[in-house]
């Protein structure tokens, strides 16, 4: 399976496209989208939507992961990247791929053991996983590894859920 793991944000959406078979989950490419400090909220919006198309289109992934909102004590912050996050999941919905959606709390579980394990701890965790040389940086893009990485942890059971559930 091929997994787009996105980390949401307004000046940088980290990404990564990791490959899951057979038990084994390794990262084909990871990089970051950044949009430029002091420019129009709605043309950082249209690159952010302009660069998940490309990717998407470009990747072939067969789903992708997205961190879900954390709501933190500014709410300017969550507000503008929920918006970030609705052009993500519109970018999604436009090419027909299917989104699963993941928590931090969630996605710290999966790859390092511990829902509240500090940055530094997802980091080395998701690079000792993927075998990767060094830690992926910045921390968005770690951070977008780490939500495809539980994805791949977490896909097989939301399918058997899907299959009870139809009975």
């Amino acid at each position: 399976m091929l997994i787009l793991g996105i980390d949401p944000g307004t000046a940088i959406v980290g990404y990564g496209l990791v490959e899951a078979r057979a038990g084994q989950t390794r990262a084909l490419v990871y990089d970051c989208i950044r949009t430029p400090a002091g420019e129009d909220p709605c043309r950082r919006l249209a690159t952010i939507y302009a660069g998940i198309r490309e990717l998407i289109e470009r990747l072939q992934p067969e789903t992708m992961a997205v961190e879900e909102l954390f709501f933190n004590k500014n709410s300017k912050t969550a507000l503008a990247v929920g918006q970030a996050r609705g052009v993500i999941l519109l970018a999604a919905a436009h090419t027909g791929l299917p989104v699963a959606e993941y928590t931090p709390l969630e996605v710290k579980q999966a790859v390092a053991g511990f829902g509240r394990a500090p940055k530094e701890q997802v980091q080395r965790m998701v690079q000792a996983l993927l075998g990767l040389a060094e830690k992926p940086r910045p921390d968005d893009v770690a951070d977008a590894l780490a939500v495809a990485v539980c994805h791949a942890s977490f896909a097989p059971w939301r399918q058997r859920e899907k299959e009870v559930a139809g009975r």
